[in-house]
């Protein structure tokens, strides 16, 4: 039985990180940020561009390709005040991102909104180079608003329209407008699928000349889809996990990528990024679940946030993703689509991951939470060595290899 994580208190996983230490810009070129080697207790400084060198032989990347979309839009009342509406996540007609994405039209998100108490009633309109797009509350929940969106011309996705009008959303800690730079600087350079409204920042230090070294130390790579939810910046307020609700994220991967993963079964498999290591382990989870309830339909695909620490015996890696393909070939599809709230934290098992490429998270955060779960206690030291010797933090901060 696995120690169940529930207990922890979130004032054992503080550091003191000053102001001065938050990267508010990124580096003039990605790949010169350092790299903090952790390798069984011991701690080297590197380059980024040190990184195909540091990686153990035969590892497999896994790298997460979301694409960070324009997701803040700014709405003017007729008045001139601004209210600002920030999408989170579809609702209808489709809860699927990548669907969400091509609706045409209209359609319904729960979004976050600045200076509500402003907006009396009515919609409000933004006006862009061609066309207009309307919203509308149509609910208030806890902590969001369902807002409907309409717009001409009504051909365009909702992903040219966000495209045309929209804000990237930078984290809440930059603290600062957006820059021209930040259009490319926030995306990996292998961003494909859009719909996160984070980036999945340890991998802003990848550049082409990386990647090539990476082949040429037979490094092999493979891209899965976690859309990255402003849930991410959520800080922990329970005292304890078992009082804190982890966000969700949906979660897309192919039948080519489970197949590489099998393949690589018994070799590291060191995924770059929190996101990339939550997919990962989220697709044993799922695997799982399928074992046990092979008919599940496509839509029940969920990961609970406990569900690892409350299964008894769980099954061998290889047997979880056999399911997962199993899956695929029942409903006659090359691609899987899941959502996950997984939570990984002091006391969980890894069932894939051998190790990490990650930058330097906020105190008090689940995925610092992650990180003392994959190298336990010895998070301290690491994050001390990085604040004695002047790396950058957060998002556009410097990176480090963690391998336990």
């Amino acid at each position: 039985m696995t120690f169940n994580p529930k207990q922890l208190a979130i004032k054992d996983f503080v550091y003191e990180l000053p102001d001065e230490r938050i990267a508010k810009f990124p580096l003039p070129e990605r790949d010169q940020s350092k790299l903090l080697h952790y390798k069984a207790g011991t701690i080297t400084d590197y380059r980024f561009t040190d990184l195909p060198q540091l990686l153990p032989p035969h590892s497999l990347l896994v790298f997460n390709n979301t694409k960070v979309v324009q997701a803040r839009l700014l709405f003017q009342k007729e008045t001139g005040g601004i209210i600002e509406i920030f999408c989170l996540e579809p609702v209808k007609p489709q809860r699927e991102v990548q669907l969400a994405m091509q609706q045409t039209g209209s359609c319904t998100w729960k979004c976050l909104v600045g200076n509500n108490k402003r907006w009396k009633s009515g919609p409000v309109k933004l006006y862009f180079e061609g066309g207009v797009i309307t919203a509308e509350r149509e609910a208030q929940q806890e902590g969001h608003f369902l807002i409907r969106f309409t717009w001409e011309p009504a051909e365009l996705t909702f992903a040219e329209v966000l495209e045309r009008c929209g804000k990237l959303p930078l984290p809440p800690y930059l603290n600062r407008d957006l820059t021209p730079e930040d259009r490319t600087r926030y995306q990996t350079i292998y961003a494909h699928h859009q719909g996160a409204v984070a980036a999945p920042t340890a991998g802003l230090h990848f550049t082409d000349k990386v990647m090539d070294r990476l082949k040429e130390q037979s490094i092999d790579s493979t891209y899965l889809t976690l859309h990255v939810g402003a849930g991410t910046f959520k800080p922990v307020k329970a005292g304890t996990m078992q009082d804190h609700e982890m966000h969700t994220e949906q979660l897309m991967v192919s039948r080519q990528v489970v197949e590489q993963l099998l393949q690589h079964l018994g070799n590291p498999i060191i995924p770059v990024g929190t996101t990339s290591m939550r997919s990962l382990e989220s697709l044993y989870w799922l695997g799982t679940l399928l074992l046990q309830q092979p008919d599940l339909k496509p839509e029940e695909l969920h990961i609970t946030q406990w569900l690892p620490y409350e299964t008894t015996t769980p099954p061998a890696t290889a047997e979880a993703f056999e399911a997962l393909l199993t899956c695929m070939d029942r409903h006659h599809t090359d691609h899987l689509h899941a959502s996950t709230q997984i939570i990984i934290a002091p006391g969980y098992t890894f069932k894939v991951c051998s190790g990490l490429v990650t930058n330097f998270h906020q105190p008090e955060s689940t995925l610092l939470l992650l990180v003392a779960a994959l190298i336990g206690e010895n998070w301290k030291q690491v994050y001390r060595h990085a604040l004695e010797n002047d790396y950058r933090f957060l998002s556009y901060g410097d990176s480090s290899l963690l391998l336990p």
